[in-house]
C-alpha cells in the first residue's frame, strides 16, 4: 500500500500550478515532483563523479592503457 503524504504549499510555492498548466493532474503532477528531483539529484551525483573521474590523472591514464590493450584485440 502506497504511502499517504498531506503538505501545505505557502503563497510563495506555485508549482501545482505550473506543473498543472497543460492539464496534468494535480495528483500526477505531486507524484511526479519527487520522483523527477531524486533523478535530476541522481545525474548530479553522477555527473560530479565523472567530473572527479576526469580531473583524476591516474585513472585518465588507467583508461589509456585499457585502450590500448583493447586495441591488440580488435579484429580490423
Amino acid at each position: 500500500m502506497a504511502d499517504t503524504i498531506t503538505f501545505r504549499l505557502d503563497e510563495d510555492a506555485r508549482a501545482p500550478e505550473v506543473l498543472t498548466k497543460d492539464g496534468t493532474a494535480v495528483s500526477t503532477a505531486v507524484r511526479s515532483a519527487p520522483i523527477d528531483a531524486a533523478r535530476r539529484k541522481a545525474g548530479a551525483g553522477t555527473r560530479a563523479e565523472a567530473e572527479r573521474l576526469a580531473e583524476d590523472e591516474s585513472d585518465r591514464a588507467e583508461a589509456v592503457q585499457v585502450l590500448r590493450d583493447m586495441e591488440t584485440l580488435r579484429a580490423w
